[in-house]
């Protein structure tokens, strides 16, 4: 039995599989299976597995129909053999020591049932595009991982097998907002440790899902609102705080990538709603200049219309 698989969902990603492959077996500890899951690609990405299959006995590939990214991450963990489990999207890296270090950090930790490190996002390249958040927090992370989904993607954690059969894996009815809801499930039940170091690499592509900002919001509250339900007492007052940043977090968003008077009309629903939930935010000089910012662009598409 490996010690450790690693579990790489893929559709129609003949375009990186193999880099990201290639970033596990340069892994400074060898001990582990890959199992990609193909979810009905419609390119070269299974011929292309399957040729790398014969060079590499540590790597399997099975593949079916399409079924979303939460339904084949859950096909691949049922098939893991490994103690310990991690997850990798099929366009996204990891430095060489990332298991190496992540699992010294569980073994070091007996209490804990998850290790994370720190992502720097790329391009389309593979080029940094800036150095991503240091969180530091361990152990008791629920009320952090409310505030905010600070492992940043689904490529980040190490799992002990035990801690993942403890929940209900990923959920299919948030296929965009799968990660934050499968982190904090995990959260709610076990404790975290953290690798301080830039070991993940998250691919930023125009085209993935979390370009769709509207669907991102709708998952991202709905998971939240759930989290909530489930929360200890002491954390249920900050509820709406959290809510406020979640929908000023979007706002910004609609910000950056206003085309139109739509997306514009849609930074003001947010902001709105942020403050509408928060009222003392809108003393918070971040909000105040999202503020500005979109009451000119409001004029300046008024004046254009």
């Amino acid at each position: 039995m490996p010690t450790i698989s690693v579990v790489i969902p893929t559709y129609n990603s003949e375009t990186t599989i193999q880099e990201t492959i290639e970033s596990v077996q340069k892994q400074t500890f060898s001990d582990f299976e890959i199992i990609v899951i193909d979810d009905g690609s419609q390119d070269g990405t299974i011929e292309l597995v399957k040729s790398l299959v014969k060079l590499e006995p540590r790597l399997k590939i099975f593949c079916y129909e399409n079924a979303g990214v939460a339904v084949a991450r859950n096909r691949g963990i049922e098939l893991a053999q490994g103690e310990f489990i991690s997850l990798l999207d099929a366009d996204d890296l990891w430095t060489p020591d990332k298991l190496e270090l992540q699992l010294k950090a569980l073994k070091d930790h007996p209490q804990a049932g998850v290790a994370y490190s720190w992502t720097n996002p790329i391009d389309e390249q593979g080029k940094i595009l800036f150095l991503g958040t240091r969180p530091i927090w361990e152990g008791n992370v629920y009320g952090k991982l409310l505030q905010t989904n600070f492992l940043s993607n689904g490529s980040n954690i190490l799992v002990r097998r035990e801690a993942i059969e403890s929940i209900c894996g990923f959920p299919t009815d948030f296929p965009v907002a799968s990660d934050w809801d499968f982190y904090l499930k995990l959260a709610f039940k076990c404790s975290f440790v953290v690798v301080p170091q830039y070991q993940i690499l998250y691919r930023q592509r125009s085209n993935s899902m979390s370009s769709n900002i509207e669907v991102l919001m709708q998952e991202n509250c709905a998971v939240l609102e759930k989290a909530y339900y489930i929360a200890p007492a002491e954390l249920k007052s900050s509820r709406n705080k959290n809510l406020s940043n979640l929908y000023f977090y979007f706002a910004e968003l609609y910000l950056k990538r206003s085309k139109d008077v739509k997306s514009i009309n849609q930074v003001g629903r947010n902001l709105w709603i942020s403050i509408r939930f928060y009222p003392p935010s809108l003393f918070n000089k971040n909000i105040q200049r999202t503020l500005v910012k979109f009451c000119w662009k409001r004029l300046l598409s008024i004046k254009n219309y």
